[in-house]
């Protein structure tokens, strides 16, 4: 029996993006662009070349896709490639013999040498001739077959003939339809192209229940449809709801989680289930599921999605507790653990165990899931993913997305790095992620150095500077100038980002020192705001976050993860990065130090910007409006409340002779 060879004729090995060496598929969104990689070499001193292949959803072919030496010595190849619709592709990379370079270098030692060079000339023209046969037959292919008669024309000077066949215009031709031997081809890789709102979006989470009106304080559905149009008018895309479920009233939380709650506090909204029903129900205090469709309706009328939180857990008064017993882990004495993160305790509700059927509880969380995907939702925020089993969310993801691709998962799980990880590889379309605890610049930089490499070909974070259950020191200490540093950060950084409603108003009142946690949370109680009132005094940075949202519509950008890059300064309370695509670049440079005017010097990796080390660049601040003239070292001055950050387009670059400048 003959067997497969390990490695093929031209060795392809390491090819990248790859999720667990090929077994999951790699991500993208439609009009993504991402560098394909591998390692290609062969023995001897022959050269190679390489190139993508890839195949649509249908198995077409693409366009002929050339791969480039990374770094010289390196045989580390790339290119970048763009798949433009949603579903499942494939890419593989093929590496081969590439004669007519090896041609090239033999005879740029040899002829001017003298050393054999009619034989050389003869061989170069027999391969041209070679490699006209692959070029599409008229004005292109009698190019090159002029080129190859004119090399083993020996009636002409040596550089007449070799002139001929490194014309640009014959080099330039070969290039697309080069003479490829030996070729050999990796196996093909798997790529899921997703649509565009799993990476890039901006998130506004709020309570319904808080927009109430002073008759009845408890806001429904349709009074909290009003607070839609403010969240469009900031430049939001999507609209996401703490579970709109009936809440439990054993062991019902009250304020601050304290553990006597009075008649009327309404408890928390993950303490999902109640005679009124459970996980595919509406709270009768926020109305119907008619009146959710509503909310819905009037969101998409709007321009924004709706997210819904899923929460597999329940209350104690949960239907599942009755029905389905063995869907509950129970103690010795019989009854139900109620769930735990020590030292916190969260007596109102019953997590739920798996292993006795993890097929009833996929099923179950499918139709669910389906059951809101029928009344408008394709965006779930998942709650807690990492305290279920990870084949448990694969197998619930898979059923969803086969029939429905276009519905997002984002995993809300603060937890170790592999089980994040892991998350996101078994299909979960985007992450929450370290970022609240990265403050920083070396951690800001290690950690989204992290998430914009090799992770993003899977992992797609999405940057909350808050949420209902985190409250950071910086933020707590920082003040207003805290909230917006946070907000440029997490705005420009990554093209997915969120806040929790009063954000804006910089609610900053911790539960006490030490706790990250809100006074009066709004977990446990309403929160009436009374936006008008802040808008009227200017105590909000809605004008901010609008302008961020405006700057992220416009810029293409900063609408990707994988073009970000760090740039040096000299302080490190000033921090500097840039985005780029092929027609868009923007510079951000932010002060870290929410207390303290910081001074830096900026300097620009100008490779990574794609330009020539002595451009000179007309830079406009998207957010002041002013316009600069920056180099390659340029002076900054930022100050906290004031101009707290630069958030610079990058206009017009010419050659200049070098030099600092100033902003």
């Amino acid at each position: 029996m003959r067997r497969t060879p390990a490695i093929g004729r031209v060795p392809v090995r390491d090819v990248r993006p790859a999720v667990e060496c090929g077994r999951r598929p790699a991500k993208a969104v439609a009009g993504e662009t991402f560098e394909v990689s591998a390692t290609v070499f062969r023995e001897g001193h022959e050269a190679v070349g390489a190139n993508v292949v890839l195949r649509d959803p249908k198995g077409r072919r693409g366009p002929w896709t050339p791969m480039r030496e990374l770094s010289p010595g390196s045989d580390r190849w790339g290119a970048e490639v763009t798949p433009d619709v949603t579903g499942r592709w494939t890419f593989r990379v093929e590496a081969w013999s590439h004669p007519l370079a090896t041609w090239r270098h033999t005879a740029s030692v040899k002829v001017p040498a003298g050393i054999d060079t009619g034989l050389v000339l003869e061989e170069g023209a027999e391969l041209y001739e070679r490699a006209a046969a692959g070029v599409p037959k008229g004005p292109d292919r009698n190019l090159v077959l002029t080129a190859a008669h004119t090399l083993g024309d020996d009636s002409l000077s040596v550089n007449d003939r070799l002139k001929a066949v490194l014309a640009p215009e014959v080099e330039a031709l070969l290039a697309r339809y080069p003479l490829r031997e030996l070729v050999t081809a990796s196996d093909p890789m798997p790529l899921l192209v997703e649509r565009e709102r799993a990476l890039y979006g901006s998130w506004y989470e709020f309570f319904p229940r808080s927009e109430g009106t002073v008759e009845q304080p408890h806001g429904t559905l349709r009074t909290a449809a009003r607070r839609l149009g403010p969240i469009a008018d900031m430049g939001f895309d999507v609209v996401y709801l703490p579970p709109v479920h009936p809440i439990g009233t054993t062991f019902r939380k009250g304020p601050n989680n304290s553990l006597a709650a009075g008649p009327q506090d309404v408890g928390v909204p993950w303490a999902i289930g109640s005679p009124e029903g459970g996980h595919d129900a509406v709270h009768p205090d926020l109305g119907t599921v008619e009146d959710f469709g509503f909310f819905v309706g009037e969101a998409n009328r709007l321009g924004l999605e709706v997210a819904l939180d899923f929460a597999l857990q329940c209350s104690p008064d949960h239907p599942w507790v009755h029905k389905h017993p063995e869907w509950f882990p129970h103690r010795p004495d019989g009854s139900i653990a109620y769930a735990e993160n020590p030292p916190k305790k969260y007596q109102d509700i019953y997590p739920v165990a798996f292993d006795a059927d993890l097929d009833g509880l996929v099923a179950e969380s499918v139709r669910i899931l389906r059951h809101w995907m029928g009344h408008g939702v394709r965006i779930f925020r998942v709650d807690n993913p990492h305290t279920k089993p990870v084949v448990f969310w694969e197998r619930v993801i898979s059923e969803v997305n086969r029939r429905d691709p276009d519905v997002i998962f984002l995993a809300e799980a603060f937890t170790r790095p592999a089980m994040m990880h892991a998350l996101a590889q078994i299909g979960f379309q985007q992450s929450y992620t370290y970022f609240t605890w990265r403050n920083g610049k070396q951690e800001l930089t290690e950690y989204l150095t992290e998430l914009s490499g090799e992770a993003a070909a899977y992992m797609r974070p999405n940057l909350f500077p808050n949420t209902p259950d985190i409250l950071h020191a910086y933020l707590q200490h920082g003040g207003r100038p805290a909230f917006e540093v946070r907000a440029v950060l997490a705005a420009t950084l990554s093209p997915a980002w969120g806040i929790y409603s009063g954000y804006e108003l910089c609610e900053n009142t911790p539960l006490h020192e030490g706790s990250e946690e809100y006074r009066d949370s709004e977990k446990y109680q309403l929160k009436p705001r009374d936006w008008e009132a802040a808008a009227r005094t200017g105590r909000t940075i809605a004008p901010l976050i609008t302008k961020l949202n405006t700057i992220r519509r416009q810029h293409p950008a900063l609408q990707r993860l994988r073009n970000l890059r760090f740039h040096q300064t000299d302080n490190d309370a000033v921090i500097a990065y840039s985005k780029s695509t092929a027609a868009d670049t923007v510079i951000v440079v932010v002060n870290l130090d929410p207390h303290h005017t910081q001074e830096a010097t900026v300097s620009l990796d100008m490779p990574q910007l794609g330009l020539d080390w002595h451009t000179a660049l007309s830079v406009h601040d998207e957010l002041t409006g002013e316009t600069y003239h920056w180099g390659r070292t340029n002076y900054v001055r930022l100050t906290p409340g004031r101009t707290p950050a630069h958030v610079l387009h990058v206009g017009r670059a010419t050659p200049q002779n070098g030099g600092p400048s100033a902003s």
